[in-house]
């Protein structure tokens, strides 16, 4: 009966297949195959568009200023900041691309078959964490919402216990965006970027609308424009470094898992240049509005309004018009629209980044869309609105987390560029053969966890010293340069040990860069996966007669 069971729970397998190859392919994991390679770049263009527009992009440069930048440092924080990190997550995108395969099988190709587990959990249960504390956001959104169509929600009474954390008002609208959230995660990944295309002409409305809106109604743009930096000398240009370091640091999550979006580029060059440019363009747009819409307040109510949504709450005080209320609607709607779409909100880097890397821990039972609904159900469960409560603590926590990501992603890069140049062998990322490419050790590669481990240890003072320790100052220094310390610790630690440790295909064999899947022009048909990756090939082959201006 239970074996029973199992097999109705089991996802759609392919018969054939050895428990080993249960264990390392389902549908979600093979390479993407041609007719679901529909990302174009102008999906690229809008996924960016749509990404950049959210409550996190909008306060980025209020806590540069908050700190004493002026509005014009910060924005040059922000510029930098989104301008450095794009090319790496150009680089890391690649192999998806070219080869069609998602971040948890990237990740097979340095960490091993088997190591890459923990690189995938440890993703995985973070995009677990984020859904829920960007549901808590989407909340208060759908809150501002129902308010503006009915003022009266503001006074249902609470029946919730102090202990629960949230009134029954907040409860109401928490529920109500994690409901209206779960049918996107139905669509599959290359569907949804319908959904960016949709936001991406929705948001830039609404965000002009109300930096018009705030403009006309402070009548300027508001003294925080004319406000001048309280840093200078030393403490300016490390107070810059830190300010654009956490620019770089709210990226590091699809930094990682850029491969996931990028399998289903419909050729290399669209996961390419659009997001090389989009990125800092993009987020250096929204944060100049937010800047102006936050100067603005000041001049209405005599304190910046840094956070969106707090200002719109604001705005429907004191009996407004009917106009304003619709206004607010709108806005409120389009910031819905951004936390249901976006990175670090509940499509692109938390549902499918969990359903992706979810799908890689069990793949007998868990696809892509069981793994969403499971970060959806986690999210709920975890209270995210306690832990945005103690702020301080769960933001510390996040900042430390980007030191564990960058440290991967340097592992993944190096072994693509430097290591491999380029050459994969796709059969062997889903077969456990002990001559296999990425069977390593046991399926572990210890020299990519000896550079992952490096690249976390060499901040862990620093990190100590955000928590409260007194630490010497050049810990600190390293620690608020965290992603190029990590990144560029386990780059160079990964190279040396394979330098000293070969490994077969890799860099001792003195080969070409040349992007190339060396895996055996005959296949013996002994499994359906090596059949099901064979087309996979077939199919990638076939896109060098597809021209790039086809994604127009």
């Amino acid at each position: 009966m239970i074996h029973d069971i199992l097999r109705k729970l089991e996802v759609e397998n392919s018969e054939g297949k050895s428990y080993s190859q249960m264990f390392l392919t389902n549908e979600d994991l093979l390479p993407v195959p041609r007719e679901k390679q529909t990302w174009k770049h102008r999906n690229f263009i809008a996924f960016w568009i749509a990404d950049s527009f959210n409550v996190n992009t909008w306060m980025i440069a209020s806590s540069m200023i908050q700190a004493g930048l002026s509005w014009w440092q910060a924005w040059i924080c922000v510029w930098i900041g989104y301008g450095v990190v794009a090319p790496f997550i150009v680089l890391n995108a690649r192999p998806g691309a070219i080869f069609h395969i998602t971040f948890p099988v990237v990740a097979r190709t340095s960490f091993g078959l088997y190591g890459s587990l923990w690189c995938t959990f440890n993703r995985g249960a973070m995009a677990c964490v984020w859904y829920g504390v960007q549901a808590s956001i989407g909340g208060t959104c759908v809150f501002v919402m129902l308010r503006a169509m009915w003022p009266s929600i503001n006074d249902i009474p609470n029946g919730l216990p102090d202990s629960a954390g949230i009134t029954t008002k907040e409860m109401l609208a928490f529920f109500l965006f994690w409901f209206i959230s779960l049918p996107a995660i139905w669509f599959p990944v290359h569907q949804i970027r319908h959904l960016f295309t949709l936001k991406a002409i929705i948001t830039p409305i609404a965000g002009l609308v109300f930096f018009v809106w705030c403009i006309v109604k402070a009548k300027g743009v508001g003294p925080i424009i004319r406000q001048p930096g309280t840093m200078h000398g030393t403490d300016l240009g490390w107070g810059m470094v830190m300010n654009l370091m956490s620019c770089i640091s709210n990226m590091a999550t699809l930094l990682t898992n850029a491969p996931d979006f990028a399998s289903r580029a419909h050729t290399p060059s669209a996961a390419l240049y659009p997001q090389l440019f989009s990125v800092p363009l993009t987020f250096s747009i929204v944060s100049f509005i937010g800047i102006i819409v936050s100067s603005s307040s000041q001049a209405i109510y005599g304190e910046a309004i840094w956070s969106p949504i707090d200002l719109l709450n604001m705005f429907l005080d004191d009996h407004p018009s009917h106009g304003t209320r619709f206004g607010v609607w709108f806005i409120a709607f389009a910031f819905v629209i951004a936390q249901t779409n976006l990175n670090r909100t509940n499509i692109s880097a938390n549902s499918v980044s969990a359903g992706c890397d979810l799908t890689s821990l069990v793949p007998r039972f868990i696809n892509i869309r069981r793994g969403g609904y499971i970060a959806a159900i986690v999210g709920y469960c975890i209270l995210p609105w306690k832990l945005l409560a103690s702020s301080n603590g769960f933001v510390s926590y996040l900042s430390a987390y980007s030191v564990f990501l960058s440290s991967i992603a340097g592992v993944m890069v190096t072994e693509y560029y430097f290591i491999r140049k380029g050459h994969y062998r796709m059969k062997d990322l889903y077969d456990t053969r002990r001559d296999g490419w990425y069977w390593y050790t046991y399926g572990i590669n210890f020299r990519a966890y000896a550079a992952y481990i490096a690249g976390i240890l060499i901040n862990v003072v620093g990190f100590a010293g955000a928590t409260g320790r007194t630490v010497p100052i050049a810990a600190t220094r390293i620690y608020e340069m965290s992603f190029f310390t990590g990144f560029g610790t386990s780059m160079i630690i990964y190279l040396l040990l394979n330098w000293a440790f070969p490994v077969p295909g890799g860099m001792g064999q003195k080969v070409a860069f040349e992007e190339v899947d060396l895996s055996e022009d005959e296949w013996d048909g002994s499994s359906a996966a090596q059949n099901e990756v064979g087309k996979a090939r077939a199919d990638r082959d076939n896109q060098s007669f597809i021209k790039d201006n086809d994604d127009f």
